[in-house]
């Protein structure tokens, strides 16, 4: 698979996980990939926990349900109606969870290329992130990212040090398949820009 068909078929996966664990030799590929990212004065501020105790997957599983009730209940009612049926999350089904973290610290008190947009740092890790991502494509490995805790919850969980941001919970495991159309189109939450509303020449107010 080359880069671009791993750019076209990777799914935000929740449904399809096989339920058997990623093995020991892929994990370690697909981690390999994401700590090659590029990052903002070669800070490399990301660290994974990789988590696969089923009590800690069922308490964090638990948590991120709670959190599903609490969004869907504060939209408007058709939203909630739309929202209902996609499935948030693969926890527990994918038996693997990695946590992605940022440590704004790495690098010393003065990072080369952060000085004056320091959000590059957590930039670089969310570029790891997507190594990562497309990595598990190409071993035909699903990745979801879960976005539904409290940073606090999380970050107790697996004993992080106050200065350390848990960025991302990512449910990693083998799929049956991958989907053709993305979840949120395919339950009609919101449908994807074509690339020419996204294009801009010369200036953002000169159009397309």
């Amino acid at each position: 698979m080359n880069i671009y068909e791993a750019i076209r078929l990777r799914r935000d996966v929740r449904a399809e996980f096989t339920g058997e664990l990623v093995d020991d030799e892929t994990l370690w590929r697909i981690l390999d990939a994401a700590h090659r990212a590029p990052s903002v004065g070669n800070s490399q501020p990301w660290d994974f926990v990789v988590v696969r105790d089923r009590s800690t997957l069922r308490r964090f599983a638990d948590h991120v349900a709670d959190k599903r009730v609490e969004f869907r209940d504060a939209l408007p009612p058709e939203r909630a109606e739309t929202f209902d049926p996609i499935k948030i999350e693969g926890i527990t089904e994918s038996g693997t969870g990695i946590v992605v973290t940022h440590d704004d610290a790495r690098g010393g008190p003065v990072v080369l290329g952060r000085a004056t947009v320091p959000e590059t740092g957590v930039y670089s890790t969310v570029l790891a992130i997507q190594n990562l991502w497309l990595a598990a494509t190409a071993e035909s490995v699903g990745v979801g990212w879960v976005s539904f805790y409290d940073e606090p919850f999380l970050s107790d969980l697996i004993d992080l040090p106050d200065h350390i941001r848990p960025v991302a919970w990512l449910c990693v495991g083998p799929v049956e398949e991958f989907q053709t159309v993305p979840d949120l189109e395919r339950f009609g939450w919101r449908s994807g820009r074509p690339l020419a509303d996204a294009v801009h020449r010369e200036t953002f107010r000169a159009g397309s």
